[in-house]
């Protein structure tokens, strides 16, 4: 008869496996959509869990725990491995394990199962891609394994479900199994060294509960474990300094010998092995990873979901503003005239549509990623760039993210979730925003005209060539903000890239479906709601000021209006300038010109660069109704119209060479948008970072701007 448990215990279940080895295939195959990510305590590192209903009425909570190769860590990510599961109590740790491990490569994934046994969890081992194995004629005897190394053992495919009916069931008598608690000095699998023994018994007493190897990782990992006391730590100090333990040569050591015991078991239970899809793998790698072929055809693979992102996003992007649009035109015609309908047409409305705007680009690029890294191609990538990019004190994965920053820094951001080492990972989030963004282009089709002017050398024209020119700047100054970043930051974080190149194979669609949507998600409800807020106090500034103002404004240019012999249309753009410059973003403006004058830049273009905020692109807008022109969408327009405007005392033109120049380079460099601080703060999980990068990024437009309107004027 079969074990049932209570649903009240609701036991928790770790899914651990090397990257790579389809664990979260088989965790989305479980859990579904029952499944919510938050973060392990302390760190920005997502924690995965999921509900599991299992036979008999019994409901688990499954956690995902990040990949790892051992007990010996290289990354953050491992590293939470270790504090998870060397901790007897601490709230990660599992009452059963469930092993993954990839069936085609299983000599080399099943160190850190052998790991895993000496701890004293109960444990089975699942053995996955046993679709694969079946098409390359790979067979396993399972209850040979399953004898030899100790725990039950069984196959199971991430990509069509096979076997995980058994897993449930298999899962419900782990469940049943009791710990070890303290184990005899005999019971680890591999044989201690003198040294290890010796310690094992000074500091067992500390220690109630340990497995005689968790005391052994103790040792090992007793510099950046965080829950050791103080007394704690003493006491295996002095029993390191009494015993002889030396770390590395003690990993070495228990490494060796766990290899030399399971690679026999598995050669023996293997029935018959194929390397026709190795032999696949190795020919394509021979092109894809090829050191002159291989950044060609990532580049071009990048080209393309760089072009995606601008075309397939178009049509859904330009359908969101228009329905947005006819909302708000809705609701302005039948709500009543009151500031209330303002702030929910112009505050509310127009801040969700800036945050639901961006889900198109967002849900296609990570679909895009998704994809190739399903079929297991941005390993390779990351590997090939990995040297290059660690100059920089990035990583190999970073160039997915700097590439997709052209179209938009925000799904740019978070696909940097691939890097496992924080400190790479931080570094490519604070840089990323420097790559020029499609928000941009606005502000450079304007204001480069007033720069360059529009003559040719050759077939190319030399403004296309300063277009190019900008984006170059912004990629130069992201790898050597990234290399001051390299210097500045400090972590005790060793970084390499340790990566297994997984075969090719087709995706899992229900993994990446699953992925869109925890990313889309994530954006939608977590930074969308900062966006918002800011969108809202954006509006607030803009619509309201100093009491009496805005109604004097209003009055002012309705006679400016009726002198003038304007139309309607005219007398409104009229009337949004004068508004707009007695609101509170305008004294604002006002306020900061003093600041923003060794730039060039008057106090009109300060609104600008308040209101722009929100997003770049605004700065056209916001030109256009400051210079009564907010009705005509014609750039050209907007063009002459700015080319025009002289500074009332000098008489000379605002938009001379060197302010526009300056200008240009202010966005270049500074970090004019919210969305992408909403979604750094919810990357990092903290606001310091963010107002760091804030702060550095407009200091470095500051800066330059100052340098190029002194050399030019």
């Amino acid at each position: 008869m079969k074990p049932v448990l209570s649903p009240a215990l609701e036991p928790k279940i770790a899914l651990i496996g090397n990257p790579n080895s389809g664990k979260t295939s088989i965790f989305n195959q479980l859990t579904g959509l029952q499944q919510k990510v938050g973060n392990f305590p302390g760190v920005t590192v997502d924690k995965k869990t999921g509900t599991l209903e299992l036979p008999g009425g019994t409901r688990a909570e499954l956690i995902d725990l990040p990949g790892a190769y051992s007990f010996y860590p290289t990354s953050k990510d491992e590293k939470l491995v270790v504090q998870s599961l060397v901790q007897p109590g601490n709230e990660n740790y599992p009452d059963a394990i469930v092993y993954i491990a990839d069936v085609t490569k299983l000599e080399k994934h099943l160190l850190l199962f052998s790991q895993l046994k000496d701890l004293g969890i109960p444990v089975l081992l699942a053995l996955n891609m046993a679709d694969v194995a079946e098409q390359e004629g790979l067979q396993y005897d399972l209850e040979k394994l399953s004898r030899k190394l100790g725990a039950p053992t069984l196959l199971v495919s991430g990509r069509t479900g096979e076997g995980l009916g058994q897993l449930k069931q298999m899962m419900v008598d782990l469940l049943a199994q009791a710990p070890a608690g303290n184990a005899p000095l005999d019971s680890t699998q591999y044989r201690l060294a003198p040294e290890e023994a010796k310690l094992i018994t000074q500091i067992q007493g500390e220690f109630p509960g340990y497995t005689p190897y968790q005391l052994i990782l103790l040792a090992h990992h007793i510099k950046w474990l965080p829950f050791l006391t103080p007394a704690q730590k003493t006491t295996i100090e002095q029993a390191i300094n009494n015993t002889g333990f030396q770390d590395l040569q003690l990993q070495v050591y228990e490494t060796m010998q766990r290899y030399d015991q399971f690679t026999p078991i598995v050669q023996q239970a293997r029935d018959r092995d194929s390397a026709q899809s190795a032999s696949f793998t190795e020919r394509l790698d021979d092109l894809l990873t090829n050191r002159f072929l291989g950044p060609v055809v990532f580049f071009g693979l990048m080209l393309m979901i760089f072009h995606a992102l601008f075309t397939w996003a178009e049509l859904p992007m330009n359908f969101i503003e228009d329905t947005f649009g006819s909302l708000n035109t809705f609701l302005q015609n039948n709500l009543p005239k009151h500031w209330l309908t303002d702030l929910l047409t112009e505050g509310i409305v127009t801040g969700l549509s800036g945050v639901v705007v961006f889900v198109p680009q967002i849900a296609i690029l990570f679909f895009l990623i998704s994809l190739l890294e399903e079929v297991g191609y941005m390993a390779r990538a990351a590997f090939m760039f990995d040297r290059i990019m660690q100059f920089f004190g990035l990583n190999g994965r970073s160039v997915v993210a700097l590439i997709s920053g052209g179209a938009c820094a925000i799904p740019a951001i978070m696909s940097t979730r691939t890097i496992s080492n924080w400190k790479e990972r931080l570094i490519t989030i604070l840089v990323t925003p420097f790559i020029s963004c499609s928000a941009r282009i606005p502000v450079y089709t304007v204001l480069i005209g007033f720069v360059v002017p529009p003559t040719k050398v050759g077939f190319v024209s030399l403004q296309a060539l300063a277009f190019m020119g900008l984006y170059l700047l912004g990629i130069a100054a992201a790898l050597l903000a990234a290399l001051v970043f390299k210097l500045i930051l400090r972590t005790n974080e060793t970084s390499y890239l340790m990566l297994e190149l997984p075969e090719y194979r087709l995706p899992v669609m229900r993994n990446v479906w699953l992925t869109v949507w925890e990313k889309v998600k994530t954006f939608t409800f977590e930074a969308g709601r900062i966006i918002l807020i800011i969108s809202m106090v954006l509006w607030l500034m803009s619509s309201f000021g100093p009491p009496g103002a805005i109604k004097r404004a209003e009055e002012v240019a309705r006679r400016s209006a009726q002198l003038k012999n304007l139309d309607e249309t005219a007398t409104q753009d009229l009337i949004d300038a004068q508004v707009m410059e007695a609101s509170f973003a305008g004294q604002l403006g006002k306020f900061i010109e003093p600041a923003i004058r060794p730039l060039g830049f008057d106090w009109k273009i300060g609104i600008a660069l308040i209101t722009s905020f929100a997003a770049r692109e605004v700065f056209v807008a916001t030109m256009a109704t400051i210079y009564s022109i907010g009705h005509q969408d014609d750039e050209y327009s907007i063009r002459e119209k700015m080319a025009k405007q002289r500074d009332p005392i000098t008489k000379e033109l605002i938009y001379s060479p060197a302010t526009s120049l300056s200008l240009l380079l202010f966005y270049v460099f500074a970090m004019q948008c919210m969305s992408t601080i909403a979604v750094v703060k919810r990357e990092t999980k903290s606001w310091k970072w963010p107002l760091i990068q804030f702060g550095f990024m407009t200091g470095l437009a500051y800066l330059s701007s100052w340098l190029a309107y002194m050399w030019l004027s």
